[in-house]
């Protein structure tokens, strides 16, 4: 007896996508070029930054402005000048001083509000994000905010530099979203072991928000070590200007920094000169250098938290 059996039909085989394929030689060698190239326009100008800073006047008349190769030697002596000067040694702690105080305390009003907010069943929690979401757009403007801070007192201290922007309510929403993405099976296991709300945020959300916390933390820093705006609105004494103001005013301005003794043709120094775009490239390069020690070791933190919210989002 003959058995009819269907016909098999070939199946084409399945194509990968374009990105799961493996890379040409070619591919390979433009992704490298780019990353090179990436690396180089970084790199590039903080180097010549701390060229600048190490060379003497010749290096610079030779070089017309920023060095790239010392032609005409190098010194420290821009440094030892900075580490001298009074005004520079107290600005550098003004920075120091405002850059932790202002992202712990704006880390901690964080992180509290961002919980309050990602409880479904706290008090007002929509209409406070409702306001919290509308400062995103609208906001008093300069004059009245600097009318509010004069009236409380913040004019002429140190907290006008912390206070008047220590909330970023995008940060909250960041927060906020991870802190509601935390198992609720791990809440309500806390809490069925009497675990209140700050043991639940402090045994609980904050310990598998680790990634975020430091996101959020890196983010507060550097925008308080690179703030100089409210220095320049609510400190009218040079004596207490956080060292990016200092960078502003004699840097950028191109002003004489007092007390340097440098003026706009250099200043002699035995057998070698100083310049003054030395100088400034020697504040720029402090500035620079707590950003280059802190990133490498939140680095792993900071992609992991940009990786997971990509995810959650």
């Amino acid at each position: 007896m003959t058995v009819l059996t269907e016909p098999k039909i070939a199946r084409r085989p399945k194509q990968r996508p374009s990105w799961e394929e493996k890379p040409t030689a070619a591919g390979q060698a433009g992704k490298a070029t780019v990353l090179i190239a990436t690396v180089a326009i970084i790199l590039v100008p903080i180097y010549m930054i701390v060229m600048t800073s190490l060379s003497t006047q010749k290096s610079v008349n030779l070089a017309g402005g920023m060095v790239f190769i010392p032609q005409g030697g190098i010194t420290t002596e821009a440094y030892r000048q900075i580490f001298d000067n009074p005004l520079i040694l107290h600005s550098l702690w003004v920075s120091v001083w405002t850059t932790v105080v202002g992202t712990a305390f704006s880390m901690f009003v964080s992180v509290l509000c961002a919980y309050g907010l990602s409880r479904k069943g706290s008090f007002g929690h929509r209409t406070l994000l409702a306001i919290l979401v509308i400062t995103m757009f609208f906001s008093g403007g300069l004059i009245p905010g600097f009318l509010l801070v004069s009236a409380l007192g913040g004019y002429g201290s140190y907290w006008s530099l912390i206070l008047p922007g220590a909330v970023n309510v995008f940060n909250i929403l960041i927060l906020r979203g991870f802190f509601m993405a935390t198992s609720e099976e791990m809440i309500e296991a806390a809490r069925l072991d009497g675990a209140g709300e700050w043991r639940t945020l402090w045994s609980v959300v904050l310990p598998t928000s680790k990634a975020v916390l430091a996101v959020i933390t890196l983010i507060y820093a550097m925008t308080y070590w690179g703030s100089f705006f409210n220095a320049l609105l609510y400190l009218p004494d040079n004596g207490m200007w956080p060292l990016q103001m200092i960078i502003y005013t004699y840097t950028i301005q191109a002003n004489p920094m007092p007390g340097s003794g440098i003026t706009t043709i250099g200043q002699n120094l035995g057998h070698q000169q100083i310049a003054p775009l030395s100088l400034q490239m020697a504040v720029v390069t402090l500035t620079l250098v707590p950003i280059l020690v802190v990133t490498p070791f939140m680095q792993k933190h900071f992609t992991k938290g940009v990786l997971l919210g990509a995810i959650k989002g």
